[in-house]
């Protein structure tokens, strides 16, 4: 059952995601919004469904904390694992509005993480502060490409100036689309529960830890509908979505989940040491990360994506060797501390100078 559990799950989430793609780039045309805030919105919060439905039940359930590492994780596999993937499948291309707008609300958000956490937890008050920005975010995103749609109809997609000029057509496109976006979240969450339930079971039975069926299998389980949506809408040629979806989720995780999360909880959401001096600080550093990337030719070739894989790669590994006390712990730890880091931040640098000089040529 388990063989089949696995196999129907992976079925599942590739309908769901071909469907969640399909229902949204057309949603955009219909609505005369563009799919890059479609992405970042629509898409978005629904494949986080899953991270907001875990950190809730676990507020409920006096486990708050569990949402901490729900998000950090979440957010540090979405662009070093997903982009990774997706960009080694097909280069993406990177939206202007991402690289001015949106990428330095998800870099300033993960700031305020940890400046939020540096008391031990997030208060009701600081959950408010998310959630309420989370509102304002959304509401100006559809404001301001509702508006570039409406003053530029001829720069639009074709077949959005045709849907804008057709009351009709708009009135008859967005229920059957709508209709295809929640059917693919459903199949998406159902897919991945029964695709991580299935794998939990496997490694069991192979006989790997708890520990590392938690850090590796359950933590990646709940961005499944993340993984596979990017990576199809990537194949597809809806590049803003596979983009917009990642960061968008990032920004959803931390406004809408760890903010929701901090409002229900009692007394707030308890944040461990390990995580605010460990965890956190890597998920600013992968934010960080991504503005050079982005900006170096608007797009995120191969070799990038292969950086981004590489890195989610050697923190899977730290956290797997820190859990069991691996021997090799120690030189993974320097390897990466004074070789691959370093190395890495210079390439970044050499390649936002070299792209700056470009530009002012």
């Amino acid at each position: 059952m388990s063989i089949v559990y696995f196999i129907a799950g992976l079925v599942l989430l590739v309908i769901g995601a071909e469907l969640l793609v399909r229902g949204a780039s057309r949603l955009a045309a219909a609505l005369g919004i563009s799919p890059l805030v479609i992405g970042l919105t629509v898409v978005a919060f629904g494949t986080s469904a899953p991270e907001l439905a875990v950190s809730i039940k676990a507020a409920l359930a006096g486990q708050a904390g569990i949402a901490v590492g729900n998000v950090v994780g979440s957010n540090i596999f979405n662009v070093l694992f997903i982009l990774g993937i997706s960009a080694l499948i097909v280069p993406l291309i990177v939206s202007k509005q991402l690289i001015r707008l949106d990428v330095p609300i998800m870099m300033a958000l993960s700031l305020s993480v940890f400046l939020f956490a540096l008391d031990g937890s997030f208060s009701r008050f600081e959950g408010l502060l998310w959630f309420s920005g989370l509102i304002v975010y959304i509401v100006f995103l559809f404001y301001k490409s509702r508006k570039e749609q409406l003053n530029a109809p001829e720069e639009a997609d074709p077949e959005v100036a045709a849907l804008l000029g057709d009351t009709k057509a708009l009135k008859q496109a967005w229920p059957k689309n709508l209709a295809l976006i929640i059917g693919g979240l459903i199949l998406l969450v159902l897919g991945s529960r029964w695709l991580v339930d299935s794998a939990v079971i496997f490694a069991k039975h192979l006989g790997v830890s708890e520990v590392v069926i938690g850090l590796t299998i359950v933590a990646a389980g709940t961005s499944l509908p993340e993984v596979v949506t990017s990576i199809i809408a990537a194949i597809r040629g809806e590049r803003d979505i596979a983009v917009g979806n990642v960061v968008g989720s990032n920004i959803f995780n931390i406004m809408a989940v760890l903010g929701l999360t901090s409002i229900i909880a009692p007394t707030g959401i308890p944040v461990e040491a390990s995580t605010l001096h460990f965890d956190i600080p890597v998920m600013i550093a992968v934010a960080f990360a991504c503005l050079p990337i982005f900006f170096t030719g608007q797009t995120i070739s191969r070799p990038e994506g292969g950086l981004f894989f590489f890195y989610y790669v050697a923190y899977t590994t730290y956290l797997i060797f820190t859990a069991t006390s691996h021997p090799a712990l120690d030189l993974l730890s320097k390897v990466m501390l004074y070789g691959v880091l370093p190395l890495t931040a210079l390439g970044l640098i050499a390649f936002s100078i070299r792209q700056l000089r470009h530009a002012k040529v």
